[in-house]
Order: structure tokens, then sequence, then C-alpha cells
């Protein structure tokens, strides 16, 4: 089983596999070398798709953050540039680890031609003493949605979850059996591992945190960092609904702009660092708030407890597309991100709005069937084109699926695990110049400069 906080992770941008996974990684070795003796140089070595593209993610910055202890849901991320400054001046490790020397610019080495066995996101950490022996290695794979892996067969933890499914189909039956809603058998499974006070607080935090950086995308205006010269154009968009709102004559329509503009907001400030919910990942970080806050401001009877089940239901979605296919777009592509935050939107609405176990599943097909073979080939290695518009794009199109869905009566030629299965298949045949390492598709057709 996969709980809702794995899923929906809050961090800081601009990419999950990129920032998330390795701050993480880099944060737990250097635990690991706060107990080791006679540790005096570290070194970090990436691969493959951290490598290709990790410059214009942000990947060298994410690892030195970690190395000097911080954490992607508490880290500052107006203060990221000067702590990493700091290091880059004074070359060392803080704190207890003053001692150890660490230098951003030559210590943090980008393999482009080697790839780990596990999956493309390699990272290779190493300890070494004052005489260069090496003293200790660790290899971790960071595999989407900040998930950070060490490659080898791990057991499921032990924990005895009342009611475990696998697959959609077993979900389905887990529901008629039980006579429970999807909501309810994620929460009862939730509660294996938290209290009912921390599930409900916590679910309210990552509402209150797509909120929030939604609010905060709005106002800022600007251009993006890193060479493309984005410009931000939620603020704008938010201002021109805003003076539209006191005309008599508005286009039906417009509703989909609200919801382009959340999604908008959001992927803007992951382009640009700030703080985000992984949902699944930090690429298709827009798509889950912006559907849900369409929830709250346009549909009728919003109260957190709808909140709840809407995030509840995305995450039961969500965490099987996890375990049966992928959400790293650097292992199946954008379909993997952009595809299943859409699968785990459309799901989170249809709950919301009442639909049955049958129409959620609809739903979730819908969305993902649609977003098949979509590839990861973002510009310059940034993830600003196509990326930010991709959110929006994804946000519709899930309240497209749940429409749909909750139309008809849940009966559908096409199952969720088929579809599910497809993508997987689709993204091992994609190419890897197409799987985030900015080797094909817009990535070279557009020039970066």
């Amino acid at each position: 089983m996969i709980s809702a906080f794995d899923l929906f992770k809050i961090g800081v941008g601009p990419s999950s596999s990129h920032t998330v996974g390795p701050m993480t990684a880099a944060r737990a070795f250097r635990d690991h070398v706060a107990l080791l003796n006679g540790v005096a140089h570290v070194e970090i070595e990436i691969f493959g798709s951290l490598a290709w593209t990790g410059k214009g993610h942000g990947t060298d910055l994410a690892l030195c953050l970690g190395m000097l202890g911080h954490e992607p849901a508490t880290v500052d991320p107006d203060k990221m540039a000067d702590y990493v400054a700091a290091l880059r001046e004074t070359r060392r490790l803080d704190g207890a680890l003053s001692h150890v020397t660490f230098d951003p610019d030559r210590d943090v080495i980008f393999e482009f031609k080697e790839l780990l066995p596990f999956h493309t996101n390699g990272m290779r950490f190493r300890a070494y003493d004052r005489a260069g022996v090496l003293l200790d290695e660790q290899v971790r794979y960071s595999i989407g949605g900040g998930f950070v892996a060490t490659g080898e067969e791990q057991a499921d933890e032990d924990v005895a979850y009342p009611l475990p499914f696998e697959s959609g189909a077993e979900l389905l039956r887990l529901c008629a059996e039980s006579g429970r809603t999807m909501a309810e058998l994620q929460f009862g499974n939730e509660l294996a591992r938290r209290s009912r006070s921390e599930v409900e607080t916590g679910l309210d935090a990552v509402a209150a945190a797509m909120f929030d950086c939604i609010d905060r995308g709005v106002r800022q205006d600007g251009v993006l960092p890193g060479g493309l010269k984005v410009r931000r154009r939620a603020k704008k968009l938010r201002e021109t609904l805003e003076q539209r709102s006191s005309v008599n004559s508005r286009p039906p329509h417009e509703i989909v702009d609200w919801v382009s503009l959340y999604a908008l907001a959001v992927n803007e400030e992951n382009a640009a660092g700030g703080r985000v919910v992984t949902a699944p990942t930090n690429g298709a970080a827009g798509i889950v708030p912006a559907v849900l806050r369409y929830c709250r401001d346009f549909c009728p009877g919003w109260s957190p407890e709808r909140g709840r089940e809407f995030l509840l239901t995305a995450a039961a979605i969500g965490g099987l597309i996890k375990r049966r296919a992928s959400i790293s777009g650097a292992e199946v592509g954008c379909q993997g991100e952009v595809g299943s935050a859409a699968a785990m939107a459309a799901a989170g609405l249809t709950a919301a709005l009442g639909g049955t176990p049958e129409q959620i599943e609809n739903a979730a097909e819908i969305a993902m069937e649609h977003h098949l073979g979509m590839t990861c080939d973002p510009i310059g290695g940034l993830v600003q084109i196509p990326c930010i518009e991709r959110n929006a794009f994804g946000a519709n199109k899930a309240i497209v699926a749940a429409s749909l869905s909750l139309r008809g009566d849940g009966v559908h030629r096409v199952t969720l695990d088929e579809v599910i299965e497809t993508m997987r298949q689709t993204g091992a045949d994609m190419q890897a110049k197409y799987k985030e390492t900015s080797q094909g598709g817009l990535a070279v057709n557009v020039a970066a400069c």
C-alpha cells in the first residue's frame, strides 16, 4: 500500500525526482556520514536523467541543501540560494560536520555516459578519509514523486493494512463487498500508520499547502529563472478574469480559464523553486490542486470533509499507478506524471461530486487513457516548456473525464488496470531521448536561448 502522504509530499520545485528525491537522499547520507569515523571529504555522482537535465532542474543545488541538513518540506525557498552560496565559499559542510570538505562545483559529478542498473535517476554517494581512501559508498535512486529507493528488492514495511488492494479490479471488489467508498478504504488503511487525527490534520495541511501555492502564484510576476525568459502569466490572467467578472455577458467557457489559472500558478511557483506539493510529482503538481480548487470554488457543498474525500480517492488511484507502472517521467515519459495526476484528479473530483466507485474508476481510466504516449522533453532541461501549460490542459481534461463518467453508469469497455498496463508498456518502449533527458522532441527542435 502507498499512503496519501507518500504521494502528496510538501516540498520545493522544480522537480520531485530531481529536487525532492535528491535532497532527501543527500540529507540521509549526511546523517549516515555523521556516524562514521574519519570522514574528511564527500562527493556525489549523478547519472542518467539527473545528469542530463540536472542543471536545469536544480539537482546539484538540491544535493547541496541535503548535505547541509535541509529537508524539502521545511527548507526556506527564499534562502536556498544563500545556503548554497555560503557552501561554495567555505567548501565545507556545517555544524557537526564542519570538518568535512564538499565543493559544490567539484564534488557533484555529472556522469553522462554511464547508467546505474535499477533506474535512470541514479546517485552514488561516497565518503573518504584524509588520505583519499574510500570509507563508504551508497547508491540511491530518485524514482519519481520524491521517492528514494536503494535498487534492491525490499519487502513491504511491516504494516497490517486492514483492506489492502493491488489493482483497480480489487479496489472495486473491496468497495462492493465492504460497502465502503474508495476514500473510506484508503482512510482505513491510512489508520494502520497514523491516528485518525493525524490523518485528517495531515490531509487538511496538504490541501492548505496546495491552496497557498495557488494564492502565492497568482500574486507573482516577472521572468522565471533558467534562461528561457519565460514570463509568468498567472497574475495577469487573474487580473483579466477579475476585471471581466463585472461584465454582464461573459463566455460560458470562462471557468476553463480559472482552472488553467490555478494550474499555471502552481507550476510557475514550481519552476521558480517555490513550495509545492508533489501530486504525484512536481512536474505535474498543478493538476490536483487546480481541480481541488475548482471543486472548492465552483462546485456546491464544499467542506473540509469533501476535500479529504477528494485527496484520499486521488491517493488510492495514484498508489495503484505507482505500484503497477510508474509516476516517473524519466522512466515512462510525461504520461506517468501528467497522465497520473489527471487520473488522480478526475477520480478525486468524481468522488467529491458523489460518484460511485465504478464511476470513479471510469473517470481515472478516461483521464489516463487520453495521456498515453505523452513524452517528457523539457526545453533546456527546465520544468517550464511545455510543462507549465501541460498542467493546465491536464487539469481541464481531468474535469472533462469526471463529467463524462458522472453522466454514465460506470460501465465501460476499457478498465483502469488495462490502461495502467498500457502506460507501463508504452513507457518501456519509449526511446530514452523522450524521457526527461532533453535529448529529443521539443527540447532539440526549439532553441533553448
